[in-house]
């Protein structure tokens, strides 16, 4: 069995080929270029978010020769779904990388029916839609992002138009928030002990590095 399949999304799925830097060093691994559509239910109701994440040249080409059985140096319909199927069990332990909250309390959100791996470009792109476990209105404010608790990858929106929504209603405003890292570091010092550089994984803090999608809609509710 290959190290991808033997292996976490989180922990080490999204680090295959790659070794851990050091408990001092907590960086990531991989690099994702991400979108995001929050998709509405022809009102102020969230029906759905929809990812799209295409992966750094060097990860993809890892994942290329762990499932290229036949070595083509491609990977088939069969390979692609057995990628997606690795990647989809492996990201259920960390809710697919998804942070929603509304008010200021987290949103639990459904499991995706599926993933959908192409390659593109030489690159990995991986494809999901989600749902809130129940109904999720915009009301006051609804945060929404998406980031890897281990550490290992780095999801990245490279551009705000990269988080949309479809149908803001006109009451509502959109944001795109980016933290800063020294700032953010400053603020939660505290918690920044040597367990958490020696197990990352273990708590939720990375949260604080995470790129949202702020949608407010004070008059709404």
């Amino acid at each position: 069995m290959s190290s991808l399949k033997r292996s976490t999304l989180g922990a080490a799925i999204l680090a295959v080929g790659l070794t851990w830097a050091g408990p001092a060093w907590v960086h990531p691994h991989v690099f994702a270029e991400a979108s995001l559509e929050v998709k509405l239910d022809g009102g102020a109701t969230v029906h759905s978010l929809r990812h799209v994440w295409r992966f750094d040249d060097l990860f993809s080409s890892t994942v290329l020769v762990e499932f290229d059985k036949n070595q083509d140096l491609k990977l088939d319909d069969t390979e692609l779904l057995d990628v997606a199927n690795t990647i989809f069990a492996s990201l259920a332990e960390f809710d697919y990388f998804q942070l929603v909250s509304s008010q200021g309390k987290d949103v639990a959100m459904k499991a995706p029916d599926k993933l959908i791996a192409t390659f593109e470009n030489n690159q990995l792109v991986v494809f999901f839609e989600s749902q809130p476990v129940e109904p999720l209105k915009l009301a006051g404010k609804v945060d929404f992002g998406v980031y890897d608790p281990t550490f290992y990858t780095a999801i990245d929106f490279t551009e705000d138009s990269n988080m949309m929504v479809d149908g803001l209603p006109a009451t509502c405003k959109r944001q795109v928030i980016r933290p800063d890292p020294d700032e953010a570091i400053a603020q939660n010092q505290q918690n920044l002990t040597d367990e958490f550089f020696n197990d990352p994984s273990g708590n939720d803090l990375g949260s604080i590095f995470a790129t949202k999608l702020e949608i407010d809609c004070q008059g709404q509710g």
